[in-house]
């Protein structure tokens, strides 16, 4: 096993850019990509369901940046909470030039044990409210002439893995909907790409995965553990910035596993 590198400092890749990641709350890739584009030199915006993990995220970002994080709670299955949250970011700072679509929602249930309630809401939050989020930015960016939105789906949207038939289809969706939204923001100046880990540990995910699963997954990573959440954030970063002005709907897999 490998440890993990050290925490690359910022290079002002996103300097004056107004960035919104949704799901940022806790300790996943949402906080580490909001906490990477403070470090970049954006200005963020974070929105989640849950208001105290919010507000303690928003906090936190605010002691690195000096200046208030902008908080808003959002339900990403809800329509009118999502036009809510897009409409409060353009009010507080005139713009959007960034989104990063992080909600997501899993679980692991077989497939003729899975109830219809099991498998909706996993594709409601995961793609659906992907969709939601992604509709709204455009709506914004194609009138501005300019935008990044970048989507978090998912290794399991390409490999196979049982119990998971509800998530993978959905981030195999949202691998989908990045491709074909990407060809119709083009022409607007927009790009959209997604990035696709395989196993990025941090304290939710250990809850809601088992021990053993985890270990498997563990060892196949040819680094011989998980991937750090900012490993993560660091390529959303990229696609976010102007080092990746070339690519769009793209699906850049976060991964060092092996078959």
């Amino acid at each position: 096993m490998t440890t993990p590198p050290n925490y690359p400092e910022g290079h002002r890749l996103l300097q004056g850019k107004v960035v919104l990641v949704t799901a940022a709350a806790g300790t996943g890739i949402g906080f580490a990509t909001a906490k990477r584009c403070v470090e970049e030199g954006a200005t963020v915006v974070v929105s989640d369901k849950h208001e105290r993990r919010l507000e303690e995220a928003a906090a936190r970002l605010s002691e690195l940046s000096g200046e208030r994080a902008l908080a808003l709670p959002c339900d990403v299955t809800d329509e009118a909470s999502v036009q809510a949250l897009f409409a409060a970011t353009v009010a507080a700072h005139g713009r959007l030039d960034v989104l990063v679509n992080n909600a997501g929602l899993g679980g692991t249930a077989a497939l003729v044990d899975m109830t219809d309630e099991q498998w909706g809401v996993v594709l409601d939050v995961t793609l659906n409210g992907t969709f939601r989020c992604t509709r709204a930015a455009l709506r914004l960016m194609q009138a501005q002439g300019s935008g990044v939105i970048v989507n978090n789906a998912s290794v399991v949207g390409w490999r196979a893995q049982a119990g998971q038939c509800h998530y993978a289809a959905a981030k195999a969706g949202v691998m989908a909907l990045t491709r074909c939204a990407a060809i119709e923001a083009a022409a607007f100046g927009v790009r959209i790409n997604a990035v696709a880990p395989s196993l990025a540990m941090h304290p939710f995910l250990s809850k809601v995965t088992s021990d053993e699963l985890l270990a498997d997954l563990t060892q196949r990573e040819a680094f011989g553990r998980s991937a750090e959440p900012w490993e993560v954030a660091n390529v959303i970063v990229f696609l976010a910035s102007d080092y990746s002005t070339y690519m769009t709907g793209e699906v850049v897999s976060v991964s060092s596993q092996h078959p």
